[in-house]
């Protein structure tokens, strides 16, 4: 009986330990993923060949750690703009982006439409990342727009981050 019972107290304090281990691991892989911000990024803005008025702005992980690219960025066209761009709400992916060191994410940016009303040719684009609660997170970044500036009006809108740029351009 003694033999039963301490075989069964052994195996339950070896699963607990495992289990306390694999928690510990757990929170240890939290710890090293950061949000993804512009001061851990390279971003760049580039015209898309297809389709037309379209831009694809690219962010690449530059940090030591692996971070996730929450949401959408939230992009300012000009600097004057006083709202950011919408959201494509279609284009929310199944599971956030998460970039290791050297890899990209993607967001495709509409910046007009005919639909659209009024607009103007910007020079610049306000790009700030967003952290797990949709918050804003570290300085917002100023990209130079191509061709000295593009024309953007009200139907102007941006993706959530993808992970491959042919799916940030679907929309």
């Amino acid at each position: 009986m003694r033999i039963t019972t301490r075989t069964a107290a052994s195996s339950l304090l070896a699963l607990t330990a495992l289990a306390l281990v694999g928690a510990q691991a757990g929170v240890a892989t939290a710890a090293t993923t950061a949000t993804c911000t512009t001061a851990n990024t390279r971003l760049t803005v580039t015209e898309a060949a297809r389709p037309i008025n379209h831009l694809l702005l690219k962010a690449t992980n530059t940090g030591t750690t692996t971070c996730n690219a929450y949401y959408a960025p939230v992009l300012r066209a000009g600097a004057d703009a006083q709202t950011p761009l919408a959201r494509v709400e279609d284009s929310k992916p199944q599971a956030v982006v998460t970039l290791k060191p050297g890899e990209s994410a993607y967001a495709g940016i509409a910046t007009y439409s005919p639909d659209g009303e009024g607009g103007a040719t910007e020079k610049t684009l306000g790009v700030l990342f967003t952290d797990r609660n949709a918050g804003g997170t570290g300085k917002e970044k100023t990209l130079n727009l191509p061709n000295g500036g593009v024309f953007f009006n009200s139907a102007a809108a941006v993706t959530y981050w993808q992970d491959n740029p042919a799916d940030a351009l679907t929309w």
